[in-house]
């Protein structure tokens, strides 16, 4: 069995879990994207992650940079996201053009159901209320990934469109590999225009936040 069929099912298996316990989701459908799948690992795809540490030293890079023979580059994984956010935009806004709007503002959540926990449990936005940042919102769309996707998607999300950080988060933390079902929000304001959407402002209100196992954990 494949590394990608199983941590896809273990995907899924967390959105169903979140959306049989979240009233923002009742009455959704769980849609399948193939653009949020995890980034291929070519020929270490399945293997223990310290063999993939082993070829990255051996290749003289770091883990986190190394691609392996027949994987998928970072750029490659980007530009999936890309996809995948433009598709997400588009439907935003016209699912808000109803409401007869010029923009639109949203919230998206994203979540990691394959990673083993790797962030400092003192990260500045690790804790807080479970609605931060969603009061006023007109849309909100839950997106759950993967480890290596997510960080790329960050990435992205803080250089290249240029978005806004909650105050005294440092870049190590928000490019700190997200633990195990943790949690990011990010605020997108979409205007419309004869092109597509057009983003006019992100702001990531938490991202890596894993306080809600902290309190599973101390129920048991």
């Amino acid at each position: 069995m494949g590394k990608h069929s199983t941590t896809e099912r273990s995907c899924c298996k967390t959105a169903e879990l979140i959306m049989r316990h979240n009233a923002h989701c009742s009455g959704r459908e769980m849609v399948l994207e193939p653009l949020l799948r995890e980034r291929s690992f070519g020929v270490a795809e399945g293997r223990p992650k310290e063999h993939l540490k082993n070829m990255a030293n051996a290749a003289g890079q770091s883990c986190g940079d190394y691609t392996p023979p027949g994987g998928e580059t970072l750029g490659q994984v980007k530009l999936r996201f890309q996809k995948f956010l433009k598709i997400l935009f588009k439907q935003m806004l016209e699912e808000h053009g109803s409401c007869g709007s010029d923009a639109s503002e949203g919230a998206l959540a994203a979540g990691d159901a394959t990673k083993v926990t790797a962030a400092a449990a003192s990260d500045v936005a690790s804790v807080g209320a479970a609605d931060d940042g969603l009061q006023g919102l007109a849309l909100h769309a839950l997106v759950v990934s993967h480890g290596a996707y997510i960080r790329v998607a960050v990435g992205h999300i803080v250089d290249d469109l240029k978005c806004s950080l909650p105050a005294g988060v440092k870049m190590s933390q928000l490019t700190a590999p997200c633990p195990n079902t943790g949690i990011g929000r990010f605020i997108f304001t979409l205007s419309p225009s004869e092109c597509g959407p057009v983003l006019s402002a992100a702001r990531c209100v938490f991202t890596n936040r894993k306080d809600h196992l902290e309190e599973l954990t101390a129920a048991e």
